[in-house]
């Protein structure tokens, strides 16, 4: 039977503990709580939008965006399907069906940078080298599906180049800058995880930049699929990305 040394990663909680540690990674990762009612009513009161996700989950399935759309009116949506309240308890009581015993979290919601008056994230894969060194291999962009929350390829967003998405937000030196800021904050992340995770062999960072470009820390994968970088017209990143990928599959690290 083989051990998955890395199933504890699993849980977003844990995840999020073990980067807060790091003082230069700490300021870019939106504030996350256990979800309970007192952290429900206090976040959302202090940020107006959270983001209520499964501890243990995968393509952004589950994931709830709640709102506070006035002192008394409430809002939510997952998946397509969106819901409103006039009190906070009648909100919170809907949520709890929702939620019932399962272990979410409850992060900051990040207003993220649009284009074509959609949504989108960036995800930054991180890989060790044949030569045993951490490299960036590759960015892409993920466009949200229009009607959802969530940017995953498997819930209907679209990968695209991260220069074609920023294109409106920034200049090109700019978007060069940022690509380079993504990168080092992602291999900062795989550095700092791999010294208490030793099996730890490539890492996908989600990043949603806010409409001052700050990067913000959604989520980091440690099982990223590297297929997502063929949707890409230009193959380099992914050729360099499946080449990686194929190495550390091989080897013992």
């Amino acid at each position: 039977m083989v051990i998955d040394k890395l199933k504890p990663l699993r849980s977003k909680w844990l995840k999020t503990k073990v980067i807060l540690k790091n003082d230069l990674i700490k300021p870019y990762i939106p504030d996350t709580q256990r979800y309970n009612k007192t952290n429900l009513r206090s976040m959302i009161k202090k940020y107006g939008m959270v983001y209520i996700k499964p501890e243990s989950g995968t393509y952004g399935m589950g994931v709830i965006k709640a709102e506070m759309e006035s002192e008394q009116n409430f809002a939510y949506q997952i998946e397509q399907k969106r819901l409103t309240f006039d009190s906070f308890e009648s909100f919170y009581t809907s949520l709890a069906r929702l939620v019932h015993k399962r272990s979410y979290l409850i992060q900051r919601g990040i207003h993220l940078l649009k284009h074509n008056n959609r949504r989108f994230d960036i995800r930054v894969m991180i890989q060790l080298s044949p030569k045993n060194k951490w490299e960036a291999t590759g960015v892409i962009g993920r466009l949200g599906h229009p009607k959802k929350i969530v940017t995953n390829y498997h819930s209907g967003g679209k990968p695209m180049d991260v220069h074609e998405l920023l294109k409106s937000h920034a200049s090109s030196k700019r978007r060069n800058e940022l690509v380079q800021e993504m990168n080092e904050l992602s291999l900062r992340i795989a550095r700092h995880m791999k010294k208490k995770y030793p099996h730890l062999k490539q890492i996908g960072v989600d990043i949603g930049l806010d409409r001052s470009l700050k990067p913000w820390i959604i989520e980091v994968n440690v099982k990223p699929d590297p297929y997502i970088f063929n949707q890409l017209k230009d193959k380099t990143m992914y050729r360099r990305v499946i080449q990686y990928y194929r190495h550390t599959a091989k080897k013992k690290i």
